[in-house]
């Protein structure tokens, strides 16, 4: 079996974000962790590789520094690293990015794609089904527990207060929540090992079956107006009363918002 996990570099938001004139983040600026829930997506086909002996593929698109968070992935378990980097591709949306790593996918021989269901510096969850549209396999979301039967994968699918079970032949592309699994750690020989491999690494012209201009700032339909590292909030009104009135003023305000 033949695992891609998709992962994603994203900001440490608790050393602040900082952005470029155009509105985009400006990555190269911030700390940077590995996205939660692509570490979990990461988690379960490193599971599936201790249960069946898969071989898993992790594959990042960012900057050249990007590389740190293929280490980490490689030192947990991971067996190859890919990087897509190229000036081309900077500023993309969930659009050109989606386009971009199905582009390079198509490099590569694959039973399962394991994407996190969406990054904490966009919180979109456009891009993993966007890549299974783009590579024409089926997707199922909000994964919080996978199983292998033959060649096919169950899922059992978030959903409000329960769950879906779906099965769906290989291939197929996942999208895994963080609270899926606890993702294990590096370990010394892990660390040691993934700094003695190689890690491919892949521009524009590795591409395959992407036109120009479906990528980078240029190819991303979505328009940013405006970037802001602080939500603005009000002063707030303020209210002396005493307790019976104070309530009775809280469930009038909260009806005529509609709350209750």
């Amino acid at each position: 079996m033949k695992i891609i996990v998709c992962i994603k570099q994203v900001p440490d938001t608790k050393g602040g974000v900082k952005f470029n004139p155009d509105g985009t983040l400006d990555r190269g600026a911030m700390l940077t962790i590995m996205n939660p829930d692509d570490k979990a997506g990461l988690e379960a086909a490193l599971r599936l590789k201790d249960q069946y002996g898969a071989e898993v593929t992790v594959l990042t698109m960012g900057l050249p520094k990007a590389e740190e968070v293929l280490r980490e992935a490689m030192a947990m378990g991971a067996d190859n690293g890919i990087l897509v980097t190229d000036r081309v591709l900077g500023g993309a949306d969930t659009w050109a990015t989606s386009q971009t790593i199905a582009g390079a996918i198509r490099n590569l021989e694959y039973d399962l794609i394991i994407t996190g269901r969406q990054a904490i510096d966009g919180d979109t969850a456009q891009v993993g089904p966007q890549i299974s549209e783009h590579l024409d396999i089926p997707v199922i979301s909000y994964a919080q527990d996978i199983k292998i039967e033959g060649n096919s994968v169950i899922v059992e699918r978030q959903y409000d207060d329960r769950y879906h079970v779906l099965k769906a032949q290989m291939p197929c592309l996942i999208t895994a929540l963080a609270e899926l699994n606890e993702p294990r750690y590096m370990t010394p020989g892990g660390i040691f090992d993934a700094y003695k491999k190689e890690i491919t690494v892949w521009g524009r012209n590795d591409l395959k079956e992407v036109e120009d201009s479906n990528l980078g700032l240029k190819g991303s339909p979505t328009q940013i107006a405006r970037a802001s590292d602080k939500v603005r909030k009000g002063a707030g009104e303020q209210v002396t009363l005493d307790p019976a009135a104070a309530a009775d003023y809280i469930v009038e305000k909260l009806a005529a918002k509609h709350v209750i």
